[in-house]
């Protein structure tokens, strides 16, 4: 569900550095989520799609799809690039092989003429007798002696001479083999290379359609700026609501255990129950690995301040994320911890609070609950239903972590948000 663009952007800048410790199957993953999330947005698009007036909802998917199909892009430039160091590798590696064979081709030749050579010049030596009568004949036992000593010699040469003959014949059957094998790497490799060529050609022309489809809706909802701009106040006072009863929340519970850790005569710093104090420690532990709230979703609408898609000098606030997430979809808790607070959200629908000691998770958006107060739940445990607004056919959750009163980026907490 995540995607790192800015490392994926910074890749393409500073590529030749990054190369050195990316690996081909490094990229490989990195290319599957990209595709994954780029069919998801589809998906999103084309429910969307079949409606008269295309909303907010739709140019936000559009513009993810953008960035995802960017994103995409900048992996096959480093994969084409990669690709091309090493076709790049083989083919020098297939010069030192023809090389190399070439070489031990003379030396072949080289000791077949010596070997040949040594044996025409003994055989003339010896005038074509045999090797008993070539000692037999000797004038003296001294000469005989030294016939033998040199025959002996002549043997041991002439099986080395053999064996060395032997043994570059064996290498060049391995270097060739060897050569073989370059040749077919290097037939891979370029037609690996061809292919995403070929599909960053294909997703080229995706993004520059898609980018026309955006500046199209644009230039079509601009022209509706009073009916986006009440809009946007809806949503600014419905998120100021959800803020108000948060905090209001949030301030009980803390009320609550100051009052109990009171009546037990503790300080207020120790006001978290031993249990409540593990599950805020194994809370903060899993930063950046705690799991979504959601089986399957992408973030829509990030945390903080953001600038509006159409309307320039208009800025939005979220204080948490927007997950546009699939018809039903069931909401889970991400740690574990207790249900503080169900409430309702008028133009949102219900909202669910979860303790997890100093923490707290939010989860705005639900048509079904199907926790109670007071229920202590375990990770990744269903707690409700996503609600479809029918307007713009959207399904979008709203998640928001606090720590008591402050309030965190989720997607600083949750794993691989992007």
């Amino acid at each position: 569900m995540r995607l790192n663009r800015q490392l994926l952007l910074s890749v393409f800048l500073f590529m030749p550095v990054v190369l050195l410790s990316q690996t081909k199957e490094e990229l490989k993953t990195q290319k599957t989520e990209i595709e994954k999330e780029i069919r998801y947005t589809t998906e999103l698009l084309n429910k969307t799609k079949s409606n008269k007036t295309k909303s907010l909802n739709y140019l936000k998917a559009l513009e993810l799809q953008i960035k995802n199909k960017e994103a995409l892009l900048i992996t096959l430039n480093i994969e084409i690039h990669l690709f091309n160091k090493q076709i790049n590798r083989t083919e020098i590696l297939i010069i030192q092989n023809h090389e190399s064979i070439e070489k031990e081709h003379q030396k072949l030749r080289d000791l077949k003429n010596e070997y040949a050579r040594m044996l025409y010049a003994t055989a003339k030596q010896k005038g074509g007798r045999n090797s008993m009568m070539f000692i037999v004949s000797s004038a003296d036992f001294n000469q005989a002696y030294k016939r033998i000593i040199y025959l002996k010699q002549y043997s041991v040469f002439r099986k080395k001479q053999a064996n060395k003959i032997q043994k570059i014949q064996v290498d060049l059957i391995k270097k060739k083999k060897e050569l073989v094998q370059q040749k077919q790497l290097q037939d891979h490799d370029l037609a690996l290379k061809k292919s995403l060529v070929d599909s960053k050609k294909k997703e080229l022309a995706n993004v520059s359609s898609t980018k026309k489809q955006k500046k199209l809706l644009v230039e079509k909802l601009s022209k509706s700026e009073k009916l986006f701009k009440k809009q946007l106040q809806e949503k600014t006072d419905i998120a100021q609501d959800l803020e108000n009863k948060i905090r209001k929340i949030i301030e009980e519970e803390i009320r609550k255990s100051r009052e109990e850790a009171k009546k037990k005569g503790l300080k207020d710093s120790y006001k978290l129950t031993p249990e409540a104090l593990a599950i805020s420690s194994g809370f903060k532990n899993n930063r950046g690995s705690l799991p979504w709230p959601l089986e399957k979703g992408i973030i829509v609408d990030r945390y903080g301040r953001q600038k509006h898609s159409i309307f320039s000098g208009i800025e939005t606030f979220n204080n948490g994320v927007d997950i546009a997430t699939d018809k039903d979809a069931e909401v889970r808790t991400i740690f574990d911890g207790e249900v503080s607070r169900i409430f309702f959200i008028k133009g949102e629908g219900k909202a669910i609070l979860i303790n997890h000691g100093e923490y707290f998770s939010v989860y705005s958006g639900l048509k079904e609950v199907t926790v109670k107060a007071g229920e202590k739940l375990l990770s990744k445990e269903i707690i409700g239903v996503v609600r479809t607004h029918e307007e713009g056919n959207k399904t979008e959750l709203h998640f928001e972590i606090w720590q008591g009163y402050e309030k965190h980026d989720p997607a600083d907490w949750l794993y691989k948000a992007y």
